[in-house]
């Protein structure tokens, strides 16, 4: 069962794949170029700036290395900066903190 895609990301991966285009074409950069210095064929190159959600996260991250944005992708998700999970982490700590029993004769 194939589930649709929602809007928002759709929308997301139209706007990243725009700019990603916009990003190559200020470098000057052919998508004939570009293509080969990610290892992909133009017809790829051409569907990841058209936004198409089959593109693999690879050629991503690879299209973003090249444009010199790879920290971004890295920073995308990260979990020291996670409010929501932070704030769910912190409502299963404990109240009270106990000393664990000594067992055994000293």
């Amino acid at each position: 069962m194939v589930l649709p895609i929602p809007a928002p990301v759709s929308r997301a991966i139209t706007k990243l794949g725009a700019d990603i285009s916009r990003a190559r074409r200020r470098r000057r950069l052919s998508q004939a170029s570009f293509a080969e210095r990610i290892g992909v064929s133009i017809g790829t190159v051409k569907r990841l700036e058209q936004g198409d959600p089959r593109v693999a996260l690879e050629t991503v991250a690879r299209a973003l290395h090249l444009l010199g944005e790879i920290e971004r992708l890295a920073a995308l998700l990260d979990t020291r900066e996670d409010s929501l999970g932070l704030t769910l982490m912190d409502e299963q700590l404990p109240i009270r903190v106990r000393a664990r029993k000594r067992t055994g004769a000293m």
